[in-house]
């Protein structure tokens, strides 16, 4: 095991393009680290720097003590599971996860003891025989983590080794890693675009957009205090609500309006975000997440809103309501997740209930979320 640090890392492309841009992170010993944004966010990258198969353009990439910049991929005690799984077609599968071993010069013995106990723990020893084209896809998946274990490595690397698989296998094969780096204790990072995989896998999670990092920290902590309006619409499904707003606080009541509606700011959302009050006679970004609506009777009109539902989508155990939401000049289409026992149908108007203290508010200029 290791430590991981990325210290001021940028890697540009052309001179110009800046693919990362000053990272800094540091990866704790044994932690599994997931990498998470959209394509082309530069996590790939920031992963493919720290196996050497990119060069660092500025900043220092440290494994341990040892500063890794100029030291060249098969030196850096890392092992890498790739998106395609990467297995050689000729070669069974003993073979597949011998292979690195051997080009090490390890003593047969000692590779046949690594690859049984790769194999045991993988519960791949009945598939030693045979080639790749022989096995499903979650099959090859564990057999390529297998050549990664049987390296016994400081750290893994993981480039969104999932993305070939269906979802249901995708889901088994998820929280077989986590069990599997979880038992070997190994310094990890994992990169994803799928926001799920990074909240269920994760001991944190780092955001990234353009190249920066945005926020690093536990995937509850993430989703429940977003730094700002990017990370507070990409962690979570379906996305959070988001609309222009006004703050406005007058006898006593402080109330954001969007649109036709109005609501009152419980008292705990405003214990929460104290910065809240220099906003007020402004516009701020409202965020409400789809989790946070609900439908009942006997609440306030002033923690309600009134809408026409659009679209029903039943999911069996949650139904998702999608309703305009008209501001200024612009539409939204928010959406909500309720029971599914709800009586709710397109082209009705229906009275939405929404958790005021779990309402976000975001700097309309900077992004930044206010707290």
């Amino acid at each position: 095991m290791a430590v991981i640090e990325f210290q001021g890392v940028s890697k540009s492309y052309s001179g110009d393009t800046l693919a990362v841009d000053n990272l800094d992170l540091t990866i704790a010993e044994g932690e599994f680290m997931v990498f998470v944004g959209p394509s082309g966010c530069g996590k790939t990258t920031a992963l493919r720097m720290v196996a050497g198969l990119e060069e660092i353009t500025d900043g220092t990439i440290m494994i341990g003590d040892r500063v890794v910049n100029d030291v060249s991929p098969k030196d850096r005690d890392v092992a890498m599971v790739f998106q395609n799984y990467a297995l050689y077609p000729h070669m069974s599968v003993f073979d597949n996860l011998a292979f690195g071993l051997k080009l090490r010069k390890v003593s047969k013995d000692e590779t046949k003891r690594r690859v049984l106990r790769a194999a045991t723990t993988l519960g791949i020893e009945e598939y030693l025989d045979r080639k790749p084209r022989a096995l499903s896809g979650g099959q090859r998946q564990r057999v390529a983590m297998g050549r990664a274990i049987v390296r016994e490595p400081r750290a893994f690397l993981m480039d969104e080794p999932l993305s070939n698989l269906d979802a249901k296998l995708r889901v088994q094969v998820r929280a077989e890693i986590q069990t599997l780096q979880r038992t070997l204790g190994i310094t990890s990072i994992y990169v994803t675009h799928d926001q799920t995989e990074a909240m269920t896998m994760g001991d944190r999670i780092a955001v990234m957009r353009d190249g920066r990092l945005q926020q690093v920290d536990a995937p509850d902590r993430v989703y429940e205090r977003p730094a700002n309006q990017f990370v507070a619409g990409f962690i979570g499904s379906p996305a959070m609500n988001m609309v222009r707003a006004r703050l406005t606080h007058a006898d006593g009541a402080w109330v954001v309006h969007f649109g036709e509606h109005s609501l009152v700011l419980d008292d705990a959302t405003l214990r929460e975000r104290p910065a809240l009050a220099g906003y007020v006679g402004k516009d701020v970004i409202l965020g409400i997440r789809p989790e946070h609506f609900s439908q009942g009777e006997g609440v306030p009109p002033d923690r309600t809103i009134a809408t026409i539902l659009t679209l029903r989508e039943s999911l069996g155990s949650e139904v998702l309501l999608h309703f305009p939401i008209v501001a200024g000049d612009t539409t939204a289409t928010f959406v909500a997740r309720v029971d599914p026992q709800s009586t709710a149908r397109e082209g009705e108007p229906m009275r939405l209930t929404v958790d005021t203290k779990r309402m976000y508010f975001f700097d309309p200029e900077r992004g930044a979320a206010i707290y």
